[in-house]
């Protein structure tokens, strides 16, 4: 989170700068560009309701619907780690109308983690902004008897492939967040996938798995409410809304940060000035104390960039997943 906040965070200002410079060009130029959006936009969440993903879309849905005076729909299409609705949009005509809400699971580790896909994650894609990243959380549920990282390596050290941990689905952010986790604790803990968070956190809640690594927005109402355990957050600086709760860093294993980021994206070939206009209007969005407010209350944090900036950061974070995948042998079933 420290990374990508220093990354970023210096180019709220110049990115607002470009954006305006460029669309000034645009509307100088002998043919104006159509008017945009000139009717229902679609912005697809390729997993079910209730996760991160799905409750950070539709604030911005809410956001560009009222900045706009024209309706922006949140669709779910989930299947296949997101793989179904990202090829959803990659094949949409490209007209800023069909957009896909990313993450670093199907913009960061999914190129690395699935043979062959039907999209390419780079070139099929035009990004618009990263919008915000969510640190994640380690829970367990409370009949089991650890309490911090130690004492849950150490009981999973003691069991091994005895201990279980729920997923949002192979190849989804909580079930490489656990891997990755698994890898540096050097233990077994056999996956349980699931198909979105919504029904992961039913099961785990009701004590069917024990664990999970995941987005904090989703599990923020049942620690507080005691239904699940927080054991340590996945970020490198610990949560404000949770300040007594350690990083896994700092519980003993450094090299430890999985950070969830989101931004939308629109398929290639879309107008420039049209990715521009979304490019600025959810800078103006990212600027306002409500949407930060609520950003913070669902333990997230605002980000921004160019489209540029982002589609830079995009390829970095492909490189690095691509490393951890191979290190750690995962697979997606």
């Amino acid at each position: 989170m420290t990374v990508i906040r220093k990354q970023i965070g210096r180019t709220l200002a110049s990115a607002m700068t470009i954006a305006a410079a460029t669309m000034s060009g645009v509307a100088a130029a002998q043919t104006p560009a159509p008017a945009f959006p000139a009717k229902i936009v679609r912005l697809v969440v390729p997993f079910a309701p209730g996760g991160s993903t799905d409750i950070i879309a539709r604030l911005i849905g809410q956001k560009l619907t009222e900045a706009w005076g024209q309706t922006v729909i949140v669709e779910n299409r989930p299947g296949g780690g997101g793989n179904v609705g990202v090829d959803y949009v990659a094949k949409s005509a490209p007209d800023g109308y069909t957009l896909i809400f990313g993450h670093v699971g199907t913009f960061g580790f999914g190129p690395s983690l699935y043979g062959k896909l039907p999209y390419d994650a780079v070139k099929d894609f035009a990004p618009i902004i990263l919008f915000a990243a969510v640190p994640n959380m380690l829970v367990v549920h409370p009949s089991l008897p650890a309490r911090s990282v130690k004492e849950l390596v150490s009981l999973a050290s003691a069991q091994p492939g005895q201990l279980n941990y729920a997923s949002s689905g192979n190849g989804s952010a909580s079930h490489l967040a656990v891997e990755y986790f698994k890898l540096l604790t050097k233990t077994d803990i056999v996956a349980i996938p699931y198909r979105g968070t919504g029904p992961m956190l039913i099961d785990l809640m009701a004590g069917q798995t024990l664990l999970t690594i995941t987005g904090v927005p989703p599990l923020a109402p049942h620690v507080q409410s005691g239904r699940l355990r927080p054991i340590a957050v996945g970020s490198i600086k610990r949560l404000a809304m949770f300040p007594k709760l350690p990083t896994i860093a700092e519980s003993g294993y450094p090299d430890y940060e999985v950070t969830t980021w989101y931004g939308p994206l629109a398929p290639a070939r879309t107008p420039r000035e049209t990715i521009l206009r979304m490019n600025a209007d959810l800078m103006k969005t990212l600027q306002r104390p409500e949407v930060r407010e609520r950003l913070a209350t669902e333990g997230a944090e605002p980000l921004g960039s160019t489209p540029e900036q982002f589609g830079a950061y995009i390829q970095k974070e492909i490189a690095r997943w691509s490393r951890v995948i191979r290190d750690a042998g995962v697979r997606a079933e």
